[in-house]
């Protein structure tokens, strides 16, 4: 066994910084050597990268862990650039459902604390995006929220948010990077026991004014008017599942002050449950985890079924398609968020000038088609929405003439209003709620509302292949596997011929048929992207908060009638799948 490994584990288990307790968690894998090799290396061969969103890692003892001593040292990162920026001032904290999570937010106010930065301290289980909010209403200079999103229940982690409620975008993220990394000693990290600030006026609870204020907002944000949900609203049968997490109360609050009151939620998963008993993963975005909700569905008859992860952010859409469940992927239920607003804002005339959208760059294009439709404008950013809200920031520091309307990600991911400044499931359900009631009173599901969509502007498909590596050897079969197709040695891909490349990391984009280069205007990011003779596109990036390389096909069918189009769409991905597959298993 690498002895730096043994000698890390040892500092760490005699170090009396930490708890008795948990110094006894290493003394005892330390104990014995040859069975607890593995677990070991994976807890000590190096600290927990604190990336450009924070933290996500398995919880337990040791510097590649999630545990109360990184949250501490993460929050003395972050106090430490905010008393650098603004000289102190407050910070808004937040966590989920998962296991130490409350623990954790804790440890982190005590942190803000113990440096003189006031700690509002949400009273209640609390959604990401009113985290983010929350950051806005109190006019804070920061904000932490403790989540793993929809990870297995042996993760926890720790996002950073900057003054504007948006996670942390360069240049701050990498200058709390640095100040992370300089903390090697202890010492150095500040921390006072939560209710000596609370004693002391340095921290507090908040209380239900932030909360009725955001639901406030989504009130005020409904595109067609509220009399009109509230007269109409329990004519839309919805199911809702919240997996365990944290979406259960503001969904449900959201449903009734809009009027949607034929909200039935699963009770099973219900209630905050950081084991996530029901099911394998907390993720709407597995169709596994919303079983219970569509059975629920086609039995009763509903309309339609909703389900959040832990935190909150994300929604999954599930439509009662004349007796059969019809499971939408992220760049549907975008498409159609984002067709209606414009359409019904168009309509009303109270769609702003230079209506701007802003979208991941492996989000589907059939966005573009839409709202140039519209007379809009949509701007790409890489993946995350930290970077959607940095670049909307940016614009508003630069008092550009655009005016945000909608922005979206490919995993599940919307924000249909600035007020909060992340991914939003809570406003999304309010938003699809008002879509799917819209269809029904003219007789549509929003399968039909798609295929309308699809009709409209050419039929628009794309596929997500996640591969999970987990621990040291995986972290490397992906670099193998990103390496490969940097140099990929081949002029066709899956039948298709590669006219571009685009290599994110370098910045550099090359049209191959021209033979020549010109820069990408986006931040370094370890992503490709290669561009097919017909159009259709594919994307493979490492994720950043999981152990898993995704792969994103997409492809537009404009021959023939729409069954038909559906029908070589699926051909053409499955084929360009095939090849991803064979390309990962031998790398």
């Amino acid at each position: 066994m690498d002895q730096k490994i043994v000698e890390n584990a040892t500092l760490w288990g005699n170090n009396t910084y930490f708890s008795e307790a948990d110094r006894k968690e290493i003394n005892f894998l330390l104990s014995d050597l040859p069975k607890n090799e593995v677990e070991l290396t994976e807890r000590f061969y190096r600290d927990l990268e604190f990336g450009t969103g924070g933290l996500r890692a398995p919880m337990g003892m040791g510097p590649n862990r999630m545990n109360k001593y990184n949250v501490r040292r993460a929050t003395q990162a972050l106090a430490n650039k905010v008393i650098e920026q603004f000289g102190g001032g407050s910070a808004v904290i937040s966590y989920d459902s998962r296991n130490c999570s409350k623990e954790f937010a804790l440890e982190a106010a005590g942190v803000f604390a113990a440096n003189g930065i006031k700690a509002h301290v949400f009273r209640v289980l609390t959604p990401t995006p009113m985290l983010s909010f929350g950051v806005r209403y109190y006019k804070a200079q920061a904000g932490i929220m403790i989540t793993a999103s929809h990870n297995p229940p042996i993760y926890n982690g720790f996002k950073a948010f900057w003054n504007d409620g948006a996670q942390v975008v360069p240049p701050i993220d990498k200058e709390i990077i640095n100040e992370y990394n300089k903390l090697t000693d202890w010492n150095l990290v500040k921390h006072m026991e939560f209710a000596d600030a609370l004693k002391q006026g340095l921290a507090s609870w908040t209380d239900e004014k932030v909360e009725e204020a955001f639901y406030q907002v989504i009130e005020k944000k409904v595109i067609q008017d509220l009399d009109m949900c509230k007269a109409h609203g329990s004519e839309l049968s919805i199911v809702f599942t919240a997996l365990h997490g944290t979406g259960e109360v503001p969904c449900q609050e959201t449903a009734r002050r809009l009027g949607f009151t034929k909200f039935h939620s699963i009770p099973e998963q219900a209630m905050p449950d950081g084991n996530f008993p029901t099911v394998k993963s907390p993720n709407p975005e597995d169709p596994k985890a919303m079983a219970m909700a569509i059975d629920y569905m086609l039995k009763n008859n509903g309309d339609v079924a909703y389900g959040t992860d832990p935190d909150g952010d994300r929604l999954g859409v599930v439509v009662n398609d004349h007796g059969k469940p019809a499971i939408l992927n992220g760049n549907q239920i975008a498409a159609l968020m984002l067709y209606y607003v414009f359409s019904v804002k168009s309509e009303k005339k109270t769609l702003p000038e230079k209506a701007l959208v802003i979208k991941s760059i492996v989000t589907s294009p059939i966005q573009n088609a839409i709202v140039e439709h519209f007379g809009g404008t949509v701007m790409d950013t890489l993946t995350g929405f930290k970077w959607m809200a940095g670049l909307l920031r940016e614009l508003e520091e630069k008092k550009s003439p655009y005016n945000f309307v909608f922005a979206s990600e490919e995993s599940f991911g919307y924000m249909p209003h600035n007020e909060s400044r992340d991914k939003d499931g809570v406003s999304s359900m309010a938003i699809m709620s008002e879509v799917a009631l819209y269809y029904k009173k003219k007789g549509m599901t929003l399968v039909d509302a798609l295929d309308e969509i699809y009709t409209k502007f050419g039929f628009f498909f794309e596929s997500l292949v996640s591969l999970d590596y987990e621990g040291i050897q995986g972290a490397q079969k992906i670099a193998r596997i990103m390496e490969y197709f940097r140099q990929y040695p081949e002029s066709h891909f899956a039948g298709e011929e590669i006219i571009a490349k685009e290599d994110y990391e370098t910045s550099i984009s090359t049209d191959i048929r021209l033979k020549n280069n010109k820069a990408i205007a986006l931040p370094k990011s370890n992503v490709l992207s290669f561009t097919f003779a017909s159009g259709n596109r594919l994307f493979l990036r490492p994720s950043g908060t999981e152990p898993k390389i995704k792969f994103y096909t997409m492809v537009r069918e404009t021959e023939g009638d729409l069954p038909q189009k559906k029908l070589n769409a699926l051909k053409k991905v499955k084929f360009i799948e095939d090849r991803i597959k064979e390309i990962c298993e031998k790398a």
